[in-house]
């Protein structure tokens, strides 16, 4: 399987990971880590030589607790230059813009962004899909439910018995959304958004029931890393210190048929990933 976007195509013939890179001042686990674009820079230049396929850059947080929207016009301002030196400093690396803004879209896809990671699904800009769709771009559409604020929370973890199958449904509907706008479903990858909108038992559903998500037929992503769930299973306070459990989550969702895995710490999953796939030889 192979996912287009808009500087080329995607090879998902092997594991393909995206490195963070929140350039927030509140985001969860690293947020204000990162006060200038040289200390982006020097995170994007570990992140690649870790191995990573791709650098996520986020400009407004969705934390679980106390998540403030910002303007698009704040959110330009903190990406903007970030990305504009990812591609200068590293040719060739792919650049997703992690937003559910059509404005921020539309600018960081001119500015060398050939993602859009919007976790919203097309659901809170309805121009979001249409500029997708014109500046052909990948897009990656996340399952969750309500707004910016309360999307990472439990507000909206309204579920019957089979969980996934709601999950399932609504990410087709994403997926029409994508296809009214023209998008083709060569440039469409899932998400389950694990941790948004589900409370544990229902992200570990997600992940152990994810063959039903791929049966959609698209390439499926998830972002783990560092989340609540870990930390609940493990009694890992710290979200920075949930790696060796970010770790499992992913090779769990690679045997269930993920292959794009957005995570902080690239190597140990890396690593990870690249052996389990060895093992698994290539098997869906």
């Amino acid at each position: 399987m192979h996912w287009q976007h808009a500087s080329g195509t995607l090879s998902l013939d092997k594991p393909r990971i995206f490195g963070i890179v929140n350039v927030t001042p509140d985001s969860f686990s690293d947020g204000g880590r990162l006060t200038s674009v040289d200390d982006a820079r020097r995170l994007i230049d570990r992140l690649v030589a870790e191995g990573a396929d791709a650098i996520d850059v986020g400009g407004e947080s969705t934390r679980p607790q106390g998540a403030t929207p910002v303007s698009a016009d704040e959110e330009l301002r903190r990406v903007i230059p970030v990305i504009e030196a990812a591609v200068k400093d590293h040719h060739g690396i792919l650049i997703s813009v992690d937003t559910v803004k059509s404005r921020v879209a539309e600018e960081c896809a001119a500015a060398g962004a050939s993602i859009v990671n919007d976790v919203s699904a097309f659901r809170l800009d309805a121009e979001m899909a249409a500029v997708c769709a014109r500046v052909r771009v990948g897009v990656v559409l996340m399952h969750s439910r309500g707004d910016v604020a309360d999307m990472a929370t439990f507000t909206h973890a309204t579920y019957g018995d089979d969980p996934v199958r709601e999950i399932t449904d609504e990410l087709c509907v994403a997926l029409e959304r994508a296809t009214a706008a023209e998008i083709p479903a060569e440039r469409v990858v899932l998400d389950p958004g694990i941790g948004f909108s589900k409370r544990s038992a229902q992200s570990i559903a997600a992940l152990r029931e994810l063959d039903r998500i791929a049966a959609i037929g698209r390439p499926v992503m998830v972002g783990v890393s560092r989340k609540r769930f870990i930390g609940e299973l493990t009694g890992v306070t710290t979200p920075a210190d949930r790696v060796a459990g970010t770790v499992g989550a992913n090779v769990a969702a690679l045997d269930r048929g993920a292959r794009l895995f957005r995570v902080h710490d690239v190597k140990p999953n890396r690593e990870a990933l690249d052996v389990a796939w060895a093992v698994l030889d290539g098997a869906p």
